[in-house]
Protein backbone atom coordinates (compact mmCIF):
# COMPACT_ATOMS: atom_id res chain seq x y z
CA UNK A 1 0.00 0.00 0.00
CA UNK A 2 2.32 3.42 -0.92
CA UNK A 3 2.39 5.77 1.70
CA UNK A 4 1.44 9.09 0.29
CA UNK A 5 2.38 12.43 1.66
CA UNK A 6 0.30 15.78 0.65
CA UNK A 7 1.54 19.21 1.34
CA UNK A 8 -0.97 21.68 0.70
CA UNK A 9 -1.78 25.11 2.87
CA UNK A 10 -5.99 25.21 1.96
CA UNK A 11 -7.45 23.21 4.54
CA UNK A 12 -10.26 21.87 2.50
CA UNK A 13 -7.91 21.21 -0.48
CA UNK A 14 -5.62 19.00 1.64
CA UNK A 15 -8.65 17.45 3.40
CA UNK A 16 -10.32 16.16 0.40
CA UNK A 17 -6.64 14.44 -1.62
CA UNK A 18 -6.26 12.74 1.91
CA UNK A 19 -9.65 11.82 2.13
CA UNK A 20 -9.69 10.38 -2.29
CA UNK A 21 -6.32 9.07 -1.30
CA UNK A 22 -7.43 6.67 1.54
CA UNK A 23 -10.85 6.00 -0.51
CA UNK A 24 -8.24 4.68 -2.97
CA UNK A 25 -6.42 2.23 -1.04
CA UNK A 26 -3.54 4.47 -0.01
CA UNK A 27 -2.02 5.49 3.25
CA UNK A 28 -2.01 9.29 3.45
CA UNK A 29 -0.02 11.78 5.74
CA UNK A 30 -1.01 15.51 5.01
CA UNK A 31 0.75 18.99 6.02
CA UNK A 32 -0.26 22.38 6.14
CA UNK A 33 3.59 23.49 6.15
CA UNK A 34 6.35 23.30 4.76
CA UNK A 35 8.33 22.91 7.94
CA UNK A 36 6.04 19.70 9.15
CA UNK A 37 6.57 17.97 6.02
CA UNK A 38 10.46 18.47 6.05
CA UNK A 39 9.66 16.80 9.79
CA UNK A 40 7.59 14.20 8.16
CA UNK A 41 10.35 13.01 5.61
CA UNK A 42 12.82 12.47 8.69
CA UNK A 43 10.85 10.09 9.96
CA UNK A 44 9.68 8.16 6.87
CA UNK A 45 10.10 8.17 2.81
CA UNK A 46 6.95 8.03 1.31
CA UNK A 47 6.34 6.42 -2.02
CA UNK A 48 5.24 9.58 -3.55
CA UNK A 49 4.60 13.36 -2.65
CA UNK A 50 2.09 15.48 -3.88
CA UNK A 51 2.92 19.32 -3.57
CA UNK A 52 1.51 22.66 -3.55
CA UNK A 53 3.92 25.25 -5.14
CA UNK A 54 2.17 27.98 -2.93
CA UNK A 55 2.88 26.92 0.95
CA UNK A 56 3.22 29.46 3.11
CA UNK A 57 6.29 29.04 4.88
CA UNK A 58 8.25 27.97 1.79
CA UNK A 59 7.90 28.33 -2.04
CA UNK A 60 6.92 24.84 -3.75
CA UNK A 61 9.35 25.17 -6.56
CA UNK A 62 12.20 25.34 -3.95
CA UNK A 63 10.96 22.43 -1.97
CA UNK A 64 11.05 20.49 -5.31
CA UNK A 65 14.71 21.44 -6.27
CA UNK A 66 15.56 20.23 -2.27
CA UNK A 67 13.55 17.07 -3.23
CA UNK A 68 15.44 16.18 -6.31
CA UNK A 69 18.61 17.00 -4.84
CA UNK A 70 18.35 14.24 -1.91
CA UNK A 71 15.67 12.01 -2.70
CA UNK A 72 16.12 11.89 -6.78
CA UNK A 73 13.77 8.01 -7.05
CA UNK A 74 10.81 9.88 -4.92
CA UNK A 75 8.19 10.97 -7.41
CA UNK A 76 6.50 14.43 -6.90
CA UNK A 77 3.07 15.60 -8.37
CA UNK A 78 2.93 19.46 -8.49
CA UNK A 79 -0.55 20.47 -7.40
CA UNK A 80 -1.38 24.33 -7.80
CA UNK A 81 -3.64 27.13 -8.97
CA UNK A 82 -0.66 27.89 -11.46
CA UNK A 83 -1.76 27.30 -14.83
CA UNK A 84 0.32 29.00 -17.26
CA UNK A 85 2.38 26.79 -19.80
CA UNK A 86 5.67 28.24 -18.65
CA UNK A 87 4.98 27.27 -14.95
CA UNK A 88 4.30 24.17 -15.75
CA UNK A 89 7.62 23.23 -17.85
CA UNK A 90 9.42 25.19 -15.12
CA UNK A 91 8.36 22.42 -12.73
CA UNK A 92 8.56 19.65 -14.99
CA UNK A 93 12.27 20.31 -15.95
CA UNK A 94 13.01 20.71 -12.57
CA UNK A 95 11.96 17.11 -11.92
CA UNK A 96 8.31 17.29 -10.97
CA UNK A 97 6.65 13.87 -12.42
CA UNK A 98 2.90 15.57 -13.46
CA UNK A 99 1.58 18.79 -12.67
CA UNK A 100 -2.48 19.20 -12.07
CA UNK A 101 -4.05 22.46 -11.73
CA UNK A 102 -6.71 23.41 -9.46
CA UNK A 103 -9.33 23.21 -9.44
CA UNK A 104 -8.94 19.29 -10.50
CA UNK A 105 -11.09 15.93 -10.95
CA UNK A 106 -9.85 13.38 -7.39
CA UNK A 107 -10.78 10.75 -10.19
CA UNK A 108 -8.27 12.22 -12.85
CA UNK A 109 -5.69 12.63 -9.61
CA UNK A 110 -5.61 9.13 -8.44
CA UNK A 111 -5.38 7.98 -12.26
CA UNK A 112 -2.21 10.47 -12.56
CA UNK A 113 -0.88 9.02 -9.40
CA UNK A 114 -1.68 5.60 -10.34
CA UNK A 115 0.25 6.37 -13.42
CA UNK A 116 3.39 7.97 -12.22
CA UNK A 117 4.22 5.00 -9.52
CA UNK A 118 3.82 2.86 -12.71
CA UNK A 119 6.60 4.62 -14.50
CA UNK A 120 8.68 4.33 -11.50
CA UNK A 121 8.41 0.56 -11.28
CA UNK A 122 11.66 0.64 -13.09
CA UNK A 123 14.00 -2.92 -12.85
CA UNK A 124 17.27 -0.83 -11.93
CA UNK A 125 19.03 -4.13 -11.59
CA UNK A 126 20.62 -3.32 -15.20
CA UNK A 127 21.39 0.09 -14.28
CA UNK A 128 23.39 0.94 -17.73
CA UNK A 129 21.80 1.13 -21.00
CA UNK A 130 24.28 2.38 -24.19
CA UNK A 131 23.95 3.17 -27.51
CA UNK A 132 27.03 3.29 -29.27
CA UNK A 133 29.68 5.94 -27.24
CA UNK A 134 26.13 6.92 -25.42
CA UNK A 135 25.96 5.56 -22.09
CA UNK A 136 23.06 6.22 -19.20
CA UNK A 137 23.13 5.16 -15.69
CA UNK A 138 19.60 4.63 -14.33
CA UNK A 139 21.09 4.13 -10.49
CA UNK A 140 23.84 7.25 -10.50
CA UNK A 141 21.53 9.38 -13.11
CA UNK A 142 24.48 9.92 -15.03
CA UNK A 143 25.24 10.21 -18.68
CA UNK A 144 28.00 9.93 -20.63
CA UNK A 145 28.49 10.50 -24.18
CA UNK A 146 32.24 10.16 -25.71
CA UNK A 147 33.39 9.45 -22.57
CA UNK A 148 32.34 12.96 -20.99
CA UNK A 149 29.70 13.22 -18.67
CA UNK A 150 26.47 15.64 -19.59
CA UNK A 151 24.49 17.30 -17.09
CA UNK A 152 20.63 16.62 -18.12
CA UNK A 153 17.41 18.00 -16.48
CA UNK A 154 15.36 15.70 -14.88
CA UNK A 155 12.65 15.60 -18.24
CA UNK A 156 15.81 15.54 -20.40
CA UNK A 157 17.12 12.36 -18.32
CA UNK A 158 13.88 10.48 -18.45
CA UNK A 159 13.12 11.38 -22.37
CA UNK A 160 16.33 9.92 -23.08
CA UNK A 161 16.36 7.13 -21.04
CA UNK A 162 12.94 6.15 -22.26
CA UNK A 163 14.47 6.44 -26.15
CA UNK A 164 17.42 4.06 -25.23
CA UNK A 165 14.92 1.78 -23.42
CA UNK A 166 13.28 1.26 -26.57
CA UNK A 167 16.18 1.95 -29.06
CA UNK A 168 15.39 0.47 -32.76
CA UNK A 169 11.76 1.72 -32.41
CA UNK A 170 10.02 4.82 -33.13
CA UNK A 171 8.16 6.31 -30.20
CA UNK A 172 5.69 8.64 -30.67
CA UNK A 173 5.49 12.58 -29.88
CA UNK A 174 1.94 11.54 -28.05
CA UNK A 175 3.64 8.17 -26.51
CA UNK A 176 6.65 10.76 -25.46
CA UNK A 177 4.19 12.72 -24.02
CA UNK A 178 2.23 10.11 -22.02
CA UNK A 179 4.92 8.50 -20.59
CA UNK A 180 7.12 11.07 -19.64
CA UNK A 181 4.97 14.44 -18.82
CA UNK A 182 1.99 11.83 -17.35
CA UNK A 183 -1.15 10.36 -18.11
CA UNK A 184 -3.06 12.33 -20.83
CA UNK A 185 -0.70 15.41 -20.01
CA UNK A 186 -2.67 17.71 -22.45
CA UNK A 187 0.95 20.09 -23.94
CA UNK A 188 1.60 20.83 -27.40
CA UNK A 189 3.32 18.85 -28.81
CA UNK A 190 6.34 21.71 -29.49
CA UNK A 191 7.47 20.54 -25.74
CA UNK A 192 8.83 17.52 -26.88
CA UNK A 193 10.25 18.73 -29.89
CA UNK A 194 11.83 21.98 -27.86
CA UNK A 195 13.37 19.12 -25.04
CA UNK A 196 14.75 16.86 -28.14
CA UNK A 197 16.41 19.68 -29.62
CA UNK A 198 17.76 20.75 -26.12
CA UNK A 199 19.12 17.36 -25.66
CA UNK A 200 20.86 16.85 -29.04
CA UNK A 201 22.50 20.28 -28.53
CA UNK A 202 23.86 18.74 -24.76
CA UNK A 203 24.86 15.32 -26.14
CA UNK A 204 27.20 16.79 -28.68
CA UNK A 205 28.21 14.50 -31.53
CA UNK A 206 25.61 11.52 -29.90
CA UNK A 207 23.23 14.16 -30.01
CA UNK A 208 23.23 12.49 -34.44
CA UNK A 209 21.97 9.42 -32.51
CA UNK A 210 18.37 10.83 -31.71
CA UNK A 211 16.45 10.70 -34.95
CA UNK A 212 13.58 12.31 -36.47
CA UNK A 213 10.83 10.62 -38.32
CA UNK A 214 8.66 12.41 -39.80
CA UNK A 215 5.27 12.98 -38.99
CA UNK A 216 5.76 10.39 -36.51
CA UNK A 217 8.32 10.83 -33.70
CA UNK A 218 11.98 9.84 -32.61
CA UNK A 219 14.13 6.85 -32.28
CA UNK A 220 17.92 5.77 -31.05
CA UNK A 221 19.36 3.49 -33.48
CA UNK A 222 18.11 0.95 -36.63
Amino acid sequence: MPNIYVAEDDENIRELVTYALKSNGFEAVSFEQASDFWQGLKVTVPELVILDIMLPDEDGIEILKKLKRNHKKLPVIMLTAKSSEMDKIKGLDLGADDYVTKPFSTLELISRIKAVLRRWEIDLDDETISYKSLSLNMRKHIVTADGTEVILTHKEFELLQYLLQNKGNVVSRETIMDKIWGYDFAMESRTVDAHIKTLRQKLGIAGEYILTVRSVGYKIGD
